[in-house]
């Protein structure tokens, strides 16, 4: 099977750096898994590369969508493989790089999640439900029906609440089961997964410094640019970090400095849950990093440890 890298990292630990240099030094082109990139217009606050900055590589999964389209893993995973298969057509590496535990995990373990089952009239309900009785009503709905998948979400996580009662609700399977199931097929290449590890001070650190850059580059002018557009940011915007806060602050709900303290509050804490994730990926291999270490160094280390451990030769 065709061997396709993986880069994962916490957000503000240099994956989209190191991923250029990467590809610039085999020949690649660069697969998004980051479920915000994907959304036209969002640009400062998702840290989305732009043109210079890309340096010529081709990348994908960016700038595919508008700002208020629904989108979910199961037509991520789709679309993404599509993307690998195109690179690999032309006979270049593809690299896939994001911070999106669920869609990395739908690529490297092959997860099928029934995109299938769509029933719009019980996921209002459902809704309707969390609205008058509380999200922790619906989570102890799913504790009932799939325990498994009730422990590894989220309470406030009503989206994958509300799918995984929807998909039980249709074939009395419970979701983890699902996933469980299409986990048998072998995925169609060979994952080489590499995360980039850093000492979590520090990555507070880089995280704070980005915060800044972000209100600096304008991320505020953003946010009111994409009203002004018209899009109706609800369900965007709930889950992107930086948006939702300065849509707020729009609202006069908190101050600039409220603001930024909430936006740097919660970017720290995304990032612990993102290495939570990434530190049970089966198999990763981790880069270390800090604020000075050079990104052409690390993807040289990729390489390196791809034929040391891996024996591909890119």
């Amino acid at each position: 099977m065709e061997p396709v890298i993986v880069i994962v990292g916490p957000t503000a630990s240099g994956k989209t750096g190191v991923s250029i240099e990467l590809a610039k030094l085999i020949n690649g082109s660069i697969v998004s898994a980051d479920s915000m990139q994907v959304y036209k217009y969002m640009n400062i606050g998702t840290a989305k590369p732009d043109e210079v900055e890309r340096c010529g590589i081709d990348h994908y999964m960016i700038d595919i969508l508008d700002p208020d389209e629904e989108f979910s893993v199961a037509r991520y995973r789709e679309m993404a493989l599509k993307c690998i298969e195109e690179i690999i057509k032309q006979k270049k590496r593809p690299i896939v790089v994001g911070g999106t535990g669920l869609y990395i995990n739908s690529l490297i373990h092959n997860i099928s999640f029934s995109e299938t089952i769509r029933d719009e009239k019980l996921r209002e309900e459902l809704k309707r439900e969390a609205q008058t009785k509380g999200n922790r009503y619906l989570h102890d709905k799913l504790k009932e029906v799939d325990p498994e998948a009730a422990a590894k979400i989220h309470e406030n996580d009503l989206k994958r609440i509300i799918r995984a009662l929807e998909v039980y609700r249709h074939t009395n399977l419970p979701i983890s089961k699902h996933k469980e199931l299409s986990r048998l097929v072998p995925p169609f290449y060979t994952y080489l997964l590499f995360g980039l590890n850093w000492d979590r001070e520090k990555l507070y650190q880089q995280i704070e410094k980005r915060v800044d850059a972000m209100i600096e580059a304008g991320l505020i002018d953003e946010v009111r640019s994409l009203i002004r557009m018209g899009y109706d940011l609800g369900n965007t915007a709930r889950q992107a970090i930086g948006y939702k806060e300065v849509l707020k602050y729009l609202k006069g709900e908190y101050t600039l400095e409220e603001t930024i303290y909430i936006l740097k509050r919660d970017t720290r804490r995304y990032a612990k849950r993102q290495l939570t994730w990434f530190r049970h990926l089966e198999g990763i291999k981790w880069i270390d990093m800090d604020e000075n270490t050079d990104y052409k160094t690390a993807a040289r280390k990729i390489i390196d440890e791809c034929i040391a451990t891996y024996r591909v030769i890119l």
